[in-house]
């Protein structure tokens, strides 16, 4: 049997919030779709490129640059979780591109570096290899970063998100 909605005065559902913005609201709604869509963007093309999806790029340049870097250092170089990072490296160890070997003085630390398959991908990829947020805030200055931290606590303060979500590449949301 089909349950009807409640509905206030208005005959607005219960719960639902007013629908009508504002121009402000507008203005930077329309913002967010523009920076979401640039790092969309840029990250269809390097999977359509490259053949791997952002995060195993990114993953796979700091391992270049890192020749040796064990699964915790490269989550601490991406600021992912070690989960996130190990399973980066097992997709990149399972598809040739790395190699995970334990040579190094503790035998437990898994030292990784790049393998040919992994260079190939890696020469034919369009940058930035982290992508194209990180490479954009690098380009402003301290004052502004500042201001943006602060205002986008706010918003996220508003939309009770899950801090946890912090540590999860935009190539893999």
């Amino acid at each position: 049997m089909p349950t009807k909605k409640r509905t206030d005065a208005n005959g607005m559902s219960r719960g639902a919030v007013n629908t009508q913005l504002r121009e402000p609201e507008i203005r930077v709604l329309r913002r967010f779709r523009l920076v979401f869509n640039a790092v969309k963007t840029h990250f269809q093309q390097v999977e359509k490129k490259a053949g791997v999806g952002g995060a195993q790029l990114w993953a796979l340049s700091v391992i270049r640059a890192n020749p040796g870097i064990g699964v915790n250092g490269l989550a601490a170089t991406m600021d992912v979780h070690q989960t996130t990072a190990s399973n980066l490296v097992k997709a990149l160890v399972n598809s040739d591109m790395v190699a995970a070997e334990k040579n190094g003085p503790d035998r437990r630390a898994v030292q990784l570096r790049v393998l040919l398959a992994g260079s190939r991908v890696l020469r034919k990829a369009p940058g930035p290899f982290a992508g194209v947020l990180p490479e954009a805030l690098a380009t402003l200055d301290a004052e502004t970063l500042e201001r943006l931290d602060h205002d986008l606590a706010l918003l996220i303060e508003a939309l009770h998100a899950d801090d946890r979500a912090a540590g999860i590449p935009l190539a893999q949301m």
